[in-house]
Order: structure tokens, then C-alpha cells, then sequence
């Protein structure tokens, strides 16, 4: 029986206390680091510590960095979380009263929120920078592919010709946005909650805005509550991940269906296909599969973040901190799988050109633009000319016929049936008004397949692009600075006497 007078219980160090500790040891050591140091850099410019103890603390702070590894670190019990043994090794550096200056106005509050913004804001740039390069793989891909037709479906079913990069143009735009999501969670990550103390700020004369600059964020959190309850740089964050794997997957599994023998649309090059271990004649484009599932984990990891905020308290409190965010970083794990694999799967993949062909003539997918032709050329209405195109596909299909070549007789018989006289369109006319290159060249309207504004679309595709990268350079920029001027600051409290 063991005495419940001693902290800590040892089924609660198994179950909580230990594994907090390797969490905050694997995840967040380096973060640790960074606060200690803007903070008695913020407190030694402010006055609230004399030079002399800042140097002193500086001079600590750089033995225990050097003496401890934190991956070589177990829980011991002996303190009860990974704050608490780094404040432990200061005193016993520095005694008690000098060792624990350094905890002068802030909170853990405010230290694990900071803690868990910047271990955010380096997996959302990680992330960004996957995403990025995902969206340039796309661009390239549906250049090449802008001429290359397809057949569109909608509802399972073959329904319009258009071209491959037309297509990857409508993911492209979708991922744009998802970029244009993760960019403003980001921002909202990007205020630092050090100075909001436990919930108050101090009374103490901080600077918070030096310490959101030394941190390398773009400013201080304004409310100090809000700095220690507001979650929304979790959930905004998390929703943006679960949107972008979640429009990504709708991509994945079509894929997925293009790819079987049936339907045969795309073709997945040797370097991304399995073989089976007992049927020699399969190929199994398993990459396709392990992209849904992995998109799906990324998703329901997001969403499970997310939705742990739900119903909780409008203070700080457990349920968003140290297991959350180390649950929630798989979702940073299997998705940057995701987006590594489809940058190389997308441009591998190839349209099986002579299954497109088939499919477009089988399914008489090119009938729509019959309809407009007969309406432009024949002056009748849409409706009369929809009901003469919808009798010739059924006269072709029901004769096993393909609409390029058996489709001219049923469509005079379908329109001297409807309008009483007979068509003015030449056999010649028909075959090329039922091309599937015909029908993509007369869609030449904005956000169609022609080329023209395909040329328009994909400029600006490259523009959103490099306005991204521009916006990433920047904050590298920012970040890279910070961190130079933290080590420029700290470096000058060390050598003070």
C-alpha cells in the first residue's frame, strides 16, 4: 500500500507526471531554453534584475544547457515536471534566492502557451513549406498536362471531356486557399502570451512587446486572460490541417478510381506500383492507398484536437496543454507524408490516352456540345436541340455504335423528327462539333479548359505561389533575426562582471 502522503503517487507519475515530463523534454527543451533567456534579458533591461544578478543567472543558465541533455533524461518523481528540474538545477547553481529570480513576473501559464506557439509556429512553417512545394509540383504538372484530355465525371459517371490540367487547376485553386488558411492560423499563433503571468500580467514594470521580439513573435498578445484561455490558436490551426487533408483526399481517391483496370484513366509509372505474392499479373498503385489513409489519420488527429477544446472552461487548464499538443503533432507528422508523396506521385502520373478515347466515345461524353452546336448553328432552342442529342446518344449506345462514328444518321433522324426538316450540319461538321479536342477549344470562357484561359489561370497559380514564398522568405527572415538578437543580448549579460 503505498502512502498517499508523498507526491508523487506512482500510478499517477506512470500515467501523467512521466509522460508530461518526456513530452516537454522531446518537444519543448529548446523553447525552454529561448524563454529563460528573453526573459532575464527583458528582465535585466527593464531594471527589474541588477546587472550583476543577470550575469550571474546568464552564466547558470549556459552550465545547465551544456551539463544536461534532455534526451538522455528519465522521470524520476524527484520534481514534477520539466519547468520545475531546470528551476531545481538553477538554485542548486545559484542558491535558492538567486536561483529564483529568474521566475520574476510569469507563470507557467504564460511560459506553456509560449511554449506550445513556438513548437506551432515551426511545424506550421514545415508544413507551409511541403505545401508549397506541393502546389509547385501541381502548377508544373497541370502545364504539361493542359492539353491532355480526360474525361470528367460527376455523380460515378462520365461526363464532360476536359484536360488533366484543367483539372489540377480546380485542386490547385482549393489548395491555394488551404494555404491561404494555414498562413492565417498562423498569424493568430504568432503572438506571444509571455508578461499575462498567471492571468494578469504583474505588477512588475515588463516589457512584453521585448519579449514577443526576442521570441520572434510579430507582437504581444494584447489580453493578458486571453493570452492563458483563448485557444483558437489550437483550433484554428487544427481546422486548417483538417481542411487541407480533407480536400486533399477527395483527389486521392480519385486516383484511386482512374487508376483501376476498369476505368484505366490514369497510369501510375512501375516506381509507385507493387506487385502481388501470388497474382503475377496485378499491378497495385498501393502509394494511392497509403495517401487516403494517411490523409484520413491526419485528419481525424486534426479534428480530435479540435474538438477537445470543446465545452472546456475559458481559463487555463489541462485539456489544451502538454498531452493535446503532443497528440495533435501526428497530425504535423503524417500529413507532411502526404504532401512529400503526392509532390512526387502527381508529376509521375500519366493519362492512358487511348482508354480516355475509348471511354469519351463509349459514353457519348461530348453530346452536350451537339446541344449548343445545333442551338448556334440550327437556331432552334436548347431544349428542342437537348431532346435531339439525348435521342442520338441513345440510338448510339443502343447500337454499340461510337458518337464520332455512328452517330451522324440517328442525329438527322432525331432532328427531322423534332423540328419537321432536315439538319443544315454536314456529316463533316457533326464528326468535329463531337471531338472531345472541339469540345475543350470552344470553352474558351473564364475557368475553362481552352487554352487561353488556361494560359490566364496558370499565371496566376505561379503568382499566388510566389507571393507565398515571398510571405515565407519574410517570416524565415523575422524568425532568423529574433534568434540573433536573443543570442546577441544574452551573449552580453555573460560577459558583464
Amino acid at each position: 500500500m503505498t502512502d498517499s502522503s508523498i507526491f508523487p503517487d506512482p500510478v499517477y507519475k506512470d500515467t501523467v507526471l512521466a509522460p508530461l515530463f518526456d513530452h516537454a523534454r522531446n518537444d519543448h527543451a529548446e523553447g525552454f531554453r529561448r524563454i529563460d533567456r528573453a526573459h532575464l534579458v527583458m528582465l535585466d533591461r527593464t531594471g527589474i534584475l541588477p546587472r550583476e544578478v543577470s550575469a550571474q543567472i546568464a552564466r547558470a543558465l549556459i552550465a545547465i544547457d551544456q551539463e544536461i541533455d534532455p534526451e538522455a533524461l528519465h522521470y524520476t518523481g524527484a520534481y514534477e515536471d520539466y519547468f520545475f528540474l531546470r528551476q531545481a538545477e538553477l538554485k542548486a547553481k545559484l542558491g535558492a534566492d538567486m536561483g529564483g529570480r529568474l521566475h520574476t513576473a510569469r507563470s507557467r501559464n504564460d511560459i506553456d502557451h509560449t511554449l506550445f506557439k513556438l513548437a506551432l509556429k515551426a511545424r506550421l512553417d514545415a508544413l507551409l513549406t511541403e505545401a508549397r512545394a506541393l502546389l509547385a509540383a501541381m502548377i508544373d504538372t497541370a502545364e504539361r498536362e493542359r492539353e491532355t484530355l480526360i474525361v470528367a465525371y460527376t455523380h460515378g459517371q462520365p461526363a464532360q471531356p476536359t484536360t488533366f490540367g484543367h483539372y489540377l487547376a480546380a485542386a490547385i485553386e482549393v489548395l491555394i486557399r488551404d494555404i491561404e488558411r494555414l498562413e492565417a492560423a498562423r498569424v493568430t499563433v504568432d503572438l506571444s502570451s509571455m508578461g499575462a503571468a498567471a492571468i494578469t500580467t504583474s505588477g512588475f514594470a515588463i516589457d512584453r512587446q521585448m519579449m514577443a521580439d526576442l521570441l520572434g513573435f510579430a507582437a504581444a498578445q494584447r489580453n493578458s486572460y486571453s493570452c492563458i484561455a483563448a485557444v483558437d490558436y489550437i483550433t484554428s490551426s487544427y481546422s486548417a490541417i483538417e481542411l487541407l487533408f480533407l480536400h486533399l483526399g477527395r483527389l486521392i481517391q480519385d486516383f484511386q478510381v482512374w487508376s483501376s483496370f476498369e476505368v484505366a484513366q490514369i497510369h501510375v509509372p512501375n516506381a509507385f506500383v507493387q506487385i502481388s505474392s501470388i497474382m503475377p499479373q496485378k499491378r497495385n498503385p498501393v502509394p494511392i492507398e497509403h495517401l487516403r489513409h494517411l490523409a484520413s489519420q491526419t485528419v481525424g488527429t486534426a479534428r480530435m484536437t479540435k474538438d477537445i477544446m470543446h465545452n472546456t472552461p475559458f481559463t487555463d487548464m489541462n485539456d489544451s496543454e502538454g498531452e493535446t499538443q503532443a497528440a495533435g503533432y501526428r497530425a504535423f507528422d503524417s500529413g507532411s507524408r502526404v504532401l512529400r508523396l503526392l509532390a512526387a506521385f502527381i508529376p509521375a502520373l500519366r493519362i492512358n490516352q487511348d482508354r480516355v478515347a475509348q471511354n469519351t466515345d463509349r459514353a457519348c461524353i461530348t453530346i452536350t456540345e451537339l446541344a449548343d452546336s445545333v442551338v448556334r448553328r440550327e437556331g432552334v432552342s436548347f431544349r428542342q436541340a437537348h431532346e435531339i442529342a439525348a435521342q442520338t446518344a441513345k440510338a448510339v449506345v443502343a447500337a454499340g455504335e461510337s458518337l464520332t462514328k455512328g452517330g451522324y444518321a440517328p442525329f438527322c433522324a432525331a432532328f427531322k423528327q423534332a423540328v419537321g426538316t432536315e439538319a443544315r450540319l454536314s456529316a463533316e461538321d457533326f464528326a468535329k462539333i463531337v471531338s472531345p479536342a472541339y469540345f475543350v477549344a470552344v470553352r474558351d470562357r473564364f475557368g475553362g479548359p481552352a487554352a487561353a484561359p488556361m494560359t490566364e489561370a496558370l499565371t496566376s497559380y505561379r503568382e499566388a505561389l510566389a507571393d507565398f514564398e515571398a510571405q515565407a522568405q519574410a517570416v524565415a527572415a523575422c524568425e532568423a533575426e529574433a534568434a540573433q538578437a536573443l543570442d546577441a543580448a544574452f551573449s552580453a549579460l555573460m560577459e558583464a562582471r
